[in-house]
């Protein structure tokens, strides 16, 4: 019998633990290219879903369903383009409200009040408001925030109607507020000290080394938080149904009952009677989903000409 040396052993040993490595190494490689292929395809999947929905009001309407401001399902006219001012302007409007809340309060608790309990009850505040259910916004938005955009509207002269663009942008604005703040606050927090530090050896304020440091070198991360809540407020329903409306004509002001995308769908899809009202109502979900996709692809390739002039 041949004997088998101790060295021969522990290397034969090393080399089952190396191809067992390589192994799982392998396996694992696979898992994350099955996962991204998956999530390209689910995407895909959505589009044509759509696309095959909607294709017989793509038919019919052409590129007027876009330019169109007539909604009539009694005389099968329907135009998106009321819908499509809706969402964008509430959608654009909220984020210039929420933008100043967010940004300072991701300033205040990365840069000024970063450990107590007073750190921490604020830090729940805000990341609570991201977890309460948008029908609790809209029922607050009702009993609160109506009559005192109605007596607003009173004391301007305008039309008391309570519910309208602004009214769905000051909800959208408080909905979005955690995702720009956690955002910008977590990269906010990764700027490195030494940076930091070097401007306040040359004499600079704290203001100046936010200024100067801490926002230019964050400025992606940033952008991406801001990105991150126009996207969910651009896709907002129960909330924005509640409060904005729920009119099928053009806004004439901020004031105005207006209607979004999502919250037509909302109201009409399951009371959508023949192939055509039902078609063009999945016409408005793929156009939401173009929008979106164009929002997003701008938005990439901002943050990546921030990157390259960082």
């Amino acid at each position: 019998m041949s004997r088998i040396s101790c060295k021969d052993y522990r290397s034969g040993s090393l080399e089952e633990k190396g191809s067992l490595r390589i192994v799982k190494e392998t396996l694992f490689r696979l898992l994350l290219v099955a996962a991204a292929i998956t999530s390209v395809f689910i995407v895909m999947g959505i589009f044509v879903s759509l696309l095959l929905g909607s294709w017989k009001s793509i038919n019919e309407f052409g590129l007027n369903f876009i330019w169109s401001s007539t909604w009539n399902p009694a005389a099968k006219t329907f135009g998106a383009l009321p819908f499509v001012i809706g969402t964008v302007s509430t959608s654009f409007l909220a984020l210039l409200i929420s933008i100043p809340f967010s940004f300072a309060s991701a300033i205040y608790l990365s840069l000024y009040l970063k450990n107590g309990w007073f750190s921490g009850l604020l830090k729940f505040s805000v990341e609570l408001l991201a977890g309460i259910p948008s029908i609790i916004y809209g029922f607050w938005g009702l009993f609160v925030l109506v009559p005192i955009v109605r007596s607003f509207e009173i004391k301007l002269g305008f039309i008391p109607y309570g519910v309208g663009i602004l009214t769905a942008s000051v909800i959208l604005a408080v909905m979005i507020i955690p995702f720009a703040s956690s955002m910008a606050a977590e990269v906010i927090k990764l700027v490195p000290q030494d940076l930091k530090e070097a401007g306040f050896a040359m004499g600079a304020t704290r203001f100046e080394v936010i200024k100067n440091i801490v926002i230019p070198y964050a400025q992606g991360g940033i952008f991406s938080g801001i990105l991150l809540a126009f996207g969910r407020a651009f896709g907002e329903t129960m909330a924005v149904t509640m409060v904005i409306g729920n009119s099928n004509a053009i806004p004439k002001n901020i004031f105005s009952p207006s209607n979004s995308m999502a919250s037509v769908i909302a109201n009409e899809f399951t009371e959508a009677r023949g192939d055509l009202y039902l078609s063009s109502l999945i016409e408005i979900g793929l156009l939401l989903f173009a929008i979106s996709f164009i929002v997003n692809a701008i938005g990439n390739r901002i943050m990546k000409k921030m990157d390259v002039k960082k």
